[in-house]
């Protein structure tokens, strides 16, 4: 009657204003992003290689059952901070993982983001039209 209850990895992974929050089991390698699986989430098979990459690049494919919380940002920030969270948690199960997903450069944080709009500009750095007379 003993039920043994695995222990999820909890990992979270950044993208420009993106948060993603996933919780990763032993499992078939199902992936389910927001309550809806990959391919309704991510239509395009662009974002579904990005968020399956830390996978495929440490042999791990059908290995881990996949549940991310993702909010925030757009859809290809919202992929590739999945991937990032992916990637830390795939290190955490197993610590072979971790030059495989270095090299190919998902464990670094990418810090890049919108730069904000200054006063007396149109944009971030777009002036507005200048006129001789």
């Amino acid at each position: 009657m003993s039920e043994v209850k695995e222990k999820a990895v909890n990992k979270i992974g950044r993208r420009k204003t993106s948060v993603a929050r996933i919780y990763m089991t032993q499992g078939k390698g199902d992936i389910t992003i927001n309550k809806k699986a990959l391919e309704v989430y991510f239509p395009s098979k662009i974002l579904q290689n990005t968020v399956l990459q830390a996978f495929k690049a440490t042999n791990t494919l059908a290995t881990y059952d996949v549940n991310v919380n993702v909010k925030g940002g757009g859809i290809t920030g919202q992929a590739e901070s999945i991937r990032m969270a992916i990637s830390r948690a795939l290190c955490q199960e197993n610590e072979e993982n971790r030059p495989a997903l270095k090299k190919e450069g998902f464990l670094t944080r990418d810090s890049r983001m919108v730069e904000r709009k200054k006063p007396g500009r149109r944009k971030a750095r777009r002036r507005f039209q200048f006129s001789k007379r």
